[in-house]
């Protein structure tokens, strides 16, 4: 089993990753292999709605979208960091998760993501954090996507890594994040060892207001 962590913070090694880092520990000590992918520096385009992908299978950017979309392949489960910047998650991660989640449905790979856990993990040196909570969840609750939540929302506090370590609270936080992460990828685990089926598909309608 294998959690993805995604760093959307500007600074590889900041605030968000020191969270992220405390998750994938957890994770480590309980057996789940881990990897965190950082979205990087180099500008990333929001969707265009050129809709290529529904042609060619990936999106016309090729750039860390189309990366981590053919890593979600080989991944059971995923965490994506992000700190707050103006009361919301970064322009990069917006960008990043607008075309990761649309081009994987648009190009049929909408099996990457659909029924396996997500969780969100909010960095911020004060305010922000339960709006931009709210904002990165609804990716995951349009993918069909199990919110793993632990004992409080999913958030540290502060302006340096330094800082976010002396966040006693928020570092026991992402300890049981990464804890309720493993036990939901182990009952998956056990339920798929008993045979029981993925939920039956639907087609999908789309129905507009105007008529």
């Amino acid at each position: 089993m294998k959690v993805i962590l995604v760093n959307g913070g500007p600074h590889r090694e900041g605030c968000t990753y020191t969270a992220l880092r405390e998750v994938e520990k957890t994770l480590n000590e309980e057996g789940i292999e881990t990897e965190i992918f950082w979205i990087g520096l180099k500008p990333l385009a929001g969707c265009i709605a050129c809709n290529t992908c529904s042609k060619t299978g990936k999106c016309v950017y090729d750039d860390a979208v189309n990366e981590f979309v053919e890593k979600a392949k080989d991944t059971d489960g995923f965490v994506f960091g992000t700190p707050v910047h103006y009361g919301a998650a970064t322009g990069m991660i917006t960008s990043f998760m607008d075309r990761v989640f649309y081009s994987a449905s648009q190009a049929g790979l909408g099996g990457r993501f659909s029924f396996k856990p997500a969780s969100a993990v909010i960095s911020a040196r004060r305010a922000g954090t339960t709006a931009t909570y709210d904002q990165i969840n609804k990716y995951f609750g349009i993918m069909q996507m199990p919110i793993i939540s632990s004992r409080y929302w999913n958030m540290v506090h502060g302006s340096t890594p330094e800082d976010v370590k002396k966040d006693e609270e928020g570092m026991q936080i992402m300890r049981i994040l990464g804890r309720n992460m493993a036990y939901y990828l182990k009952c998956i685990e056990a339920g798929r060892e008993k045979g029981i089926e993925l939920p039956k598909h639907e087609e999908t309608k789309f129905t507009n207001f105007i008529r």
